[in-house]
């Protein structure tokens, strides 16, 4: 069995600096381009500087059921047809290529369907440059002065930059020299005249405020996407016309800031634009391009053009670059040209070109849905896993999205109508990609040396330059002294002849003597003017050191109220971190807060679709009782009614024959009357009684939410209160001495709301047909109290009876004799009692008298 090892813990990873608070929005921006031809017809039209409406055309719409609807996308800035490339440069690229020289990413990319400029809005055109050669020049215009020697900065593989000495980078040029490689030239480059107009940009923009005290170094590279595969565009493989080699896919792989990044790609160091340009044009040609239906010179690929900035701090003395790996910043701009997304039905592609089409359309699906996710993590709160390893293009530029520098896209279109349903797809894109947000990242630190190194070293070398032409000497020093040894030389006479012929020559030696003596006397002149010109020399140099210990003392004192400021604005920082941890700390619990709201909100709502749901369950039971009992109840209406209709039939026809009996005995009766006494009136017969029916009041159906009477028998109590005395127009006068008589009463014919309001006492005189043929006086008396509809209601609470009888046992006569009366009316004075109508009190919802109380008097049934 074998022992398995330990598995070594995983070394931290120092992830670049970002502010996670601090967070910037996707800047997108519309180009329209302008028509190919005036008679086409246009779907896009530009109302603002930030607006954009599309409306369907006019064959769209009649596919469409004659539908017509206009809708506006709004972005950061929309350029119009007339907008120059310039302009476009101002807006988007040139803030991307300031935050580069400072040490910051950019991702700058078009996006748009098959030919609607993004090419040409990269690239540019002859005479009028794109983006990508504008942003070379604004670069070298910027650090052009500050550039460090070729091959002082090397690239490693692993996305990493060092630092090489002076001998190290020596060396490399001179192998470089060997190399039987094209070198550029140094001067004047011989452009390509295919690109010479592209580059010539005659705005000279440059950056403000770049630090004088580093030097640069650029590097690009050129890749391409072509079927979800990277292949390196400047990559030089070896031609074989036998047998020739596909060129090599690369990998993606991760460095240990987790930026990814292209292995084995190959990165070329330049030093102008021209230089640049050049190197991009040579991978421009290697593109994969073809000719389709919607465009001449269709790019089937995404192409990446990635510029990389070295930069590091001169040392102490201004002269040398600091040997620190830990002071080298690398910042990197990412230009791509995204393919065109296209509908295979309309470029008709077949083969080779419907695959190509597939993966394009497959990797900005990818991008589409990675930038979705992102919006529902950041709008939403969740944490759902980006699908950037779907597509090679995605997991390139994760980094960006996730807070290593700006991203900005320009999204192009096309405004003529065959284009309207992928211009919408494309606006709609667009639109959800200015809502996510990426983190800012923060400033480079500070190295800490005195800033002004470069221009004091530089004016130190001119000065020392400057004094010594004041000299008259070169500034060389092997020549210089060998000028001096020259004139020394010149300036000393010659020695004679020094050969001694005999021991009596006595004019040799005192010639060389006097020589010798000239010689010594011109040796201390010269001894003296040396002793005159080193003293010069030192009191230049003491006028030199004052003059630099004067502007250090200046630079010094600068430089303390600089730290004074940097002081204060640390203070000033340290202050607002407070506030912001302060600030972050209400948020986290407002997050907490409204996380508890949600969820309250969450189950309240469930619990409201569960009782309203309940809620509809009963009223559907409800309304299904309510069917059935409705049938019930017309079914046992109807059934009533028939049975109603028998009986009352029945009943008809046994009080007729009752009747008649009746009327032959009264006949009868009449004659044994009549005859003793002629002046008396005659009694009016059955007859002409049916035919004259007493009026009756109206007595609707009984209402079934009527509150039902609680019977009290009590004696009257009228004294001290007020009192309704209702008497229908249909009763008859009585002519009795004792009559009702209620104080503070107030008399109506109908009740009335307005008259029960008033009171809090009701009386109904009520007249009906006693046993014995008489008319029998009913007082029927009740409360009188509000309801809860805002009504008055009567509750009967006691009934007294005034009835009247005869000595005689002969039934009375109900209304007063006339002196005189008529002939046809002789009869209808006398009155049967049996014969009357029944009277009724009412009171229903909304009427006079309350809500839905009714009251019926029935008159008695008389024994057969």
């Amino acid at each position: 069995m074998m022992a398995t090892r330990a598995k070594k813990p995983r070394r931290p990873i120092l992830k670049k600096p970002s502010n996670p608070s601090l967070r910037d929005p996707v800047g997108v921006y519309c180009r329209v381009r302008p028509l190919s031809r005036p008679e086409q017809e246009c779907c896009i039209e530009v109302i603002s500087d930030t607006t954009v409406q599309m409306h369907p055309p006019d064959g769209y719409r009649i596919f469409r059921n004659g539908e017509y609807r206009e809708t506006q996308y709004s972005f950061k800035e929309v350029f119009g047809t007339l907008v120059v490339q310039k302009k476009v440069f101002d807006v988007v690229a040139k803030p991307l290529v300031e935050d580069l020289i400072r040490g910051k990413n950019g991702l700058l990319f078009t996006y748009g369907v098959t030919g609607s400029g993004k090419t040409h809005t990269m690239t540019g055109s002859p005479g009028d440059g794109g983006l990508l050669p504008r942003c070379l020049d604004m670069i070298f215009n910027s650090i052009g002065p500050f550039q460090a020697k070729r091959f002082v900065f090397k690239l490693d593989d692993k996305n990493g930059v060092d630092v090489q000495c002076e001998v190290d980078a020596l060396l490399e040029r001179q192998k470089r020299d060997v190399m039987p490689v094209p070198k550029p030239t140094p001067g004047k480059r011989q452009i390509d005249p295919e690109i010479a107009d592209m580059i010539n940009v005659q705005d000279q923009c440059k950056v403000e405020e770049v630090d004088e005290d580093n030097v640069y170094c650029v590097f690009v590279s050129y890749i391409e996407i072509y079927n979800n595969y990277i292949y390196d565009l400047l990559e030089e493989a070896p031609f074989d016309p036998i047998k020739p080699k596909p060129p090599q896919s690369k990998i993606l792989r991760e460095d240990q800031n987790h930026n990814m990044y292209v292995t084995g790609c190959t990165e070329v160091e330049v030093k102008s634009t021209e230089e640049a340009f050049e190197v991009f044009w040579r991978g421009q040609k290697k593109r994969r391009i073809a000719n389709t239906q919607l465009n001449r010179e269709s790019s089937r690929s995404h192409s990446v053009f990635i510029i990389k900035l070295a930069q590091a701090p001169l040392d102490a003395d201004g002269d040398k670059v600091l040997q620190e790996k830990e002071q080298i910043t690398l910042s990197q701009l990412s230009l791509v040209d995204l393919a065109g997304s296209e509908r295979t039905n309309r470029t008709k592609a077949e083969g080779n070109r419907l695959r190509e089409a597939g993966n394009i359309n497959q990797s900005l699906m990818t991008l589409r849905t990675c930038i979705e996710v992102l919006r529902e993590n950041q709008m939403y709160g969740l944490n759902k896993m980006v699908p950037y390893r779907d597509s090679k293009l995605t997991h390139l530029f994760k980094n960006y999205f996730d807070g290593e520098g700006k991203v900005r896209m320009i999204v192009c279109v096309n405004p003529k109508a065959e284009d309207y349903e992928e211009s919408l797809q494309v606006m709609r894109f667009a639109e959800m990609t200015q809502e996510v947000e990426v983190a800012r990242p923060v400033d480079r630190p500070l190295c800490g040396l005195t800033p002004g190194r470069r221009f004091r070293n530089q004016a130190f070398q001119e000065e020392l330059s400057r004094k010594l032409e004041m000299r008259g000497g070169p500034v060389d020093a092997e020549t210089e002294e060998q000028s001096v040894l020259e004139t020394i030389l010149q300036n000393f006479p010659p020695l004679p002849a020094c050969e001694l012929l005999d021991i009596n020559d006595d004019q040799t030696l005192p010639k060389l003597i006097e020589v010798l003596e000239k010689r010594h006397k011109l040796r201390q002149m010269l001894i003296k003017e040396f002793s005159k010109a080193v003293l010069t020399f030192k009191t230049v140099l003491q006028e030199f050191d004052c003059s630099v210990a004067s502007k250090e003392n200046y630079i010094k004192g600068r430089l303390s109220e600089k730290e004074k400021t940097i002081a204060g604005q640390k203070t000033e920082i340290e202050r607002l971190e407070k506030k912001i941890k302060t600030l972050e700390y209400k948020i986290e619990i407002l997050e907490k807060t409204a996380t508890i709201y949600e969820e309250d909100k969450r189950n309240l709502q469930q619990e409201l679709e569960s009782k309203s749901q309940k809620l509809q369950r009963q009223a559907s039971d409800k309304r299904r009782l309510e069917a059935r009992f409705q049938g019930m109840v017309a079914e046992t209406t109807m059934k009533w009614e028939k049975e109603c209709e028998r009986r009352v039939a029945a009943k008809q026809l046994e009080m007729q024959n009752k009747l008649w009996v009746k009327d032959e005995k009264l006949k009868q009766l009449k004659a044994i009357v009549t005859e003793p006494k002629s002046d008396k009136p005659e009694r009016p017969s059955r007859e002409r009684d049916r035919e004259k029916p007493v009026q009756r009041s109206v007595s609707p159906s009984p209402v079934p939410n009527a509150p039902p009477v609680r019977l009290r028998h009590r004696r009257s109590r009228s004294a001290g209160e007020r009192w309704v005395d209702h008497k229908p127009p249909s009763n008859l006068p009585t002519e009795t001495v004792m009559q009702p008589h209620v104080p503070h009463a107030i008399t109506v014919a109908a009740a009335s709301e307005k008259a029960l309001a008033k009171c809090d006492k009701y009386m109904l005189t009520h007249q009906e047909l006693a046993s014995d043929g008489e008319i029998e006086t009913k007082l029927i008396k009740g409360d009188v109290f509000k309801t809860r509809g805002g009504g008055q209601a009567v509750q009967f609470t006691d009934i007294e009876t005034l009835k009247q009888e005869s000595p005689t046992g002969r039934k009375r006569r109900s209304s007063p004799s006339h002196p005189d009366p008529p002939e046809d009316a002789a009869e209808s004075e006398w009155t049967d009692v049996e014969t009357r109508c029944s009277v009724a009190v009412e009171m229903r919802a909304g009427s006079a008298l309350g809500p839905g109380y009714e009251h019926h008097a029935q008159p008695k049934r008389r024994k057969p």
